[in-house]
């Protein structure tokens, strides 16, 4: 199937490498000439586990393919996936500007009839826009072409995302005419060899089903972090209650890990994005509201764990952080936890000194650009010489099983600070570290 992705950032590469990896011939579009000239040499402007290598694969195989050239890849494809951003605007709406400056594009070059699938994350409505777009520019045209608007939000978990898109545990499309919806199911029906777990509905459903996910999952967050914000205040362990409640089977362990609340590109813009939606038609959606502002508190516990440890001016203190990304596995630092307790302790007149797997330039060239106060190191033990104490942000595979002998060696004091909750307290302090961390009494 000739299938095109216009827009190349990061579920555009995965959606296109994946459709190319089951011999689809796939084009990913750009407007960033930098960016498609190094994607031609099998250069990736992200991580993401796998994708590099599919990438390098299906070029020398060409069954993937990139451009600048918009124009050419809509002529030539039966399907058009648009992967643009959707930012999210100042009121906490997602800004469709982009989406919509495709659909303009897709109706003045179409030259036969085209699905047009929505695979970005965009709010309800959207693809009766999309679909008004581009019947205008036809209409502009004096064109009686034909074409079907898909909704087909992704399900991709940053970290994980190649073995979602190749194994996937739902694919949900919303099409309003079986001839799309057997299009949709046609070029999905390979991952799906064993268990099919294509489910087709309504196009609104369809755009509701991608928040309705991210916000449930975001709310399981919060809750646990407001759990265990109360039981440091009633003496009792979050983890332990986690280990009891989690037991429940209509619960589950799964997102309910306490910690420095959630990031990322996608919980935080579309909670505001749905909360914004649901105002918009004049209902109020108080628990999401409160979602989001439980996790705006929580980015900051660990920094106040500090200041409340070794007081408000930290004046020639400084710290070991160990993670920078909002999640292990991607050097994603939008939204990341990170970005606002360095910030913090760095006001009060404390150095940091941070490492991270993947997310350093992330971190020097964008998120904590500027302040001088943090330095970068490359290894997890080069980040605790000399440090008052340290703090673990992220919990990267690496930071699991450390070497304690050394970082009580390399710390100026055996002080831990443990946003992640990842080792056992009894256990720490029989190795003589004060180890601190979230919905434990200090």
């Amino acid at each position: 199937m000739k299938i095109s992705v216009i827009g190349s950032g990061y579920v555009g590469l995965v959606s296109g490498a994946c459709f190319a990896q089951m011999g689809n011939d796939v084009t990913c579009v750009d407007i960033d000439e930098s960016k498609i000239a190094n994607l031609k040499q099998g250069i990736v402007p992200i991580y993401e586990p796998g994708l590099d290598e599919m990438i390098q694969e299906n070029l020398k195989q060409k069954t993937l393919h990139f451009t600048t050239d918009s124009q050419k890849a809509i002529t030539e494809s039966k399907i058009i996936f648009i992967a643009v951003g959707t930012p999210m605007g100042e009121d906490g709406s997602a800004d469709l500007q982009y989406i919509l400056a495709v659909a303009k594009n897709i109706g003045q070059h179409m030259q036969s009839h085209v699905v047009v699938v929505d695979k970005s994350t965009v709010p309800v409505g959207t693809a009766e826009k999309v679909r008004e777009t581009i019947q205008t520019e036809l209409n502009q045209r004096g064109c009686n072409l034909t074409f079907d608007v898909v909704s087909n939000p992704e399900f991709l978990k940053e970290g994980a995302a190649i073995e979602d898109f190749m194994k996937p545990n739902r694919v949900v499309v919303g099409a309003d005419n079986d001839n799309a919806m057997d299009i949709m199911r046609e070029i999905y029906t390979p991952f799906m060899t064993k268990n099919d777990r294509f489910i087709g509905m309504d196009i609104k459903s369809a755009e509701m089903t991608k928040y309705a996910a991210n916000a449930m999952l975001a709310t399981k967050i919060s809750f646990m972090n407001e759990i265990a914000n109360i039981c440091e205040q009633v003496g009792a362990d979050v983890n332990q209650v986690r280990h009891g409640i989690g037991s429940d089977n209509r619960i589950g362990y799964s997102f309910i890990y306490p910690g420095c609340g959630y990031g990322g590109s996608c919980f935080p813009k579309d909670v505001q994005a749905l909360v914004k939606t649901a105002k918009n038609k004049g209902y109020n959606p108080r628990l999401l509201a409160a979602v989001e502002a439980v996790n705006t508190d929580q980015k900051s516990v660990l920094a106040h764990k500090v200041i409340n440890r070794l007081g408000k001016d930290l004046t020639g203190k400084t710290f070991a952080v160990w993670g920078l990304a909002f999640k292990p596995e991607t050097d994603d630092m939008r939204a990341a936890a990170a970005i606002t307790i360095i910030n913090m302790l760095t006001t009060q007149g404390a150095k940091v000194v941070a490492y991270d797997p993947k997310a350093r330039h992330e971190a020097e060239s964008f998120y904590l650009k500027g302040n001088k106060n943090v330095s970068y190191v490359d290894s997890k033990y080069e980040a605790l010489k000399n440090a008052d104490a340290l703090l673990l942000i992220t919990e990267w595979q690496e930071f699991r099983s450390p070497d304690f002998d050394e970082i009580k060696k390399l710390l100026k004091t055996p002080l831990f600070f443990d946003g992640r909750n990842q080792f056992k307290q009894q256990r720490m302090e029989a190795m003589g570290f004060e180890y601190i961390q979230i919905g434990v009494t200090a």
